[in-house]
């Protein structure tokens, strides 16, 4: 009995400590995340929407690198395009090239030994992220989810793709990995590169932001954008704000599917008015009760007359919205709650109409690709599935 007592005061313990760790991990989080505003910029931009092409492009463009090249991933894994991705940067570094690598505590699968094989070639590493005190629990799971490429200050990428095989599709389970990753050249390359060194001084307190040597003189683009970084904070009032603009059609594109109750609200409200609602998920999972955890918000828009395709053909990973044809949002934050509240997170709004076409046509062609969902695909069938789905309800915040 005492046993049993011990057990349960632990327990409760431990309970106690998360709740308040959380509590005011968060308090202090949201008195320091910042809110930056980048402006509208001119660029020239390319959207690759599979894996083997983007890594094509990607590791030409390091190849041609001639000054610095400062990259991060949320994950890099430890596998063959993994190894190719290392040895390119070690190369690059012994060529003379400032190299600078930033990758997620929590994400990265780099082992000790690949870190330390890249700092003898002189590949300049950091960990961005590190969990830290006093509030562990908390720290462990706010995460920077972005993935940013800058070369020699002109050339960048932004967008879903990680660095691993899986992406590359060689995963039997989850291929072909379906995703949507922006190139960009032109002025907007400031904002990237601004962004990147900004999180390079928050990992290792170096501050290079003053350095002109990273900011060439840029020429114009054709297309507009804006860079709208968010540090889990401010981006759920960005998407219930495009939401509210939509007058006629809303696509949202995402993996995961778990909104914040304004947003639900924004979307319901956009239904109402009119608005026709296209939610593109994937029907295959790569995280334990992620679609679950979906369904209490599929269900009621199906009701509402809201459309949901889940997407057959491979895995889905793309994050986009458009809305009508004037807006477009492609970056790395999913559509759920960890990315609004916790994740360090850069998206892009673009406003050409013909980046938006080409954009609409990619999604269409996924479309195609899906199945088109009724509410019997997300009824709970038995006791499992109901377990799981109040399971993933009650932690929703944190997948």
């Amino acid at each position: 009995m005492e046993i049993g007592w011990m057990i349960f005061l632990i327990i409760a313990v431990i309970v106690l400590w998360v709740i308040i760790d959380f509590l005011l991990g968060r308090k202090q989080h949201l008195a320091k995340a910042k809110k930056i505003v980048f402006p509208d910029r001119y660029s020239d931009m390319q959207i690759f929407a599979k894996g083997p092409e983007l890594f094509d492009d990607l590791f030409s463009e390091i190849k041609k690198a001639r000054q610095h090249i400062h990259i991060l991933f949320y994950i890099i894994k430890d596998d063959k395009i993994s190894h190719e991705f290392v040895s390119l940067l070690k190369e690059k570094a012994r060529e003379g090239v400032e190299v600078r690598l930033l990758v997620d505590w929590v994400g990265s699968s780099l082992k000790r030994k690949t870190i330390q094989s890249l700092k003898d070639a002189g590949v300049k590493f950091a960990y961005t992220h590190k969990p830290k005190f006093p509030f562990l629990f908390y720290s462990s799971q706010v995460r920077n989810h972005r993935k940013i490429t800058v070369i020699d200050g002109h050339i960048g990428y932004l967008g879903g793709f990680n660095i691993g095989d899986e992406y590359n599709d060689k995963n039997p389970k989850l291929s072909p990995w379906r995703d949507y990753h922006l190139k960009l050249t032109g002025e907007g390359a400031v904002d990237l590169q601004e962004e990147f060194l900004r999180d390079w001084h928050c990992a290792n307190k170096v501050n290079l932001l003053q350095n002109k040597a990273y900011f060439p003189e840029l020429s114009k683009g054709t297309i507009r954008q804006q860079f709208v970084p968010t540090e889990g904070e401010a981006l759920e009032d960005l998407i219930a704000t495009l939401i509210s603009e939509a007058k006629q059609s809303l696509i949202i594109g995402t993996p995961y599917f778990i909104p914040s109750k304004k947003v639900f609200d924004h979307l319901q409200a956009a239904i109402r008015r009119g608005v026709s609602v296209t939610i593109l998920v994937p029907y295959k999972s790569d995280h334990i009760l992620v679609k679950e955890a979906s369904y209490r918000y599929l269900r009621p828009l199906l009701k509402d007359g809201a459309d949901v395709y889940q997407y057959m053909k491979g895995f889905y990973h793309a994050k986009v919205m458009t809305i009508d044809d004037n807006i477009c949002d492609i970056g790395t934050a999913n559509f759920d709650k960890r990315s609004m509240f916790l994740n360090y997170e850069l998206n892009c709004l673009i406003y050409d109409p013909s980046f938006i076409k080409e954009v609409k046509h990619i999604l269409t062609e996924d479309m195609l690709n899906s199945h088109k969902a009724s509410l019997s695909d997300f009824s709970r069938v038995n006791w499992f599935s109901s377990f799981k789905e109040t399971a993933a309800r009650t932690i929703s915040f944190f997948l």
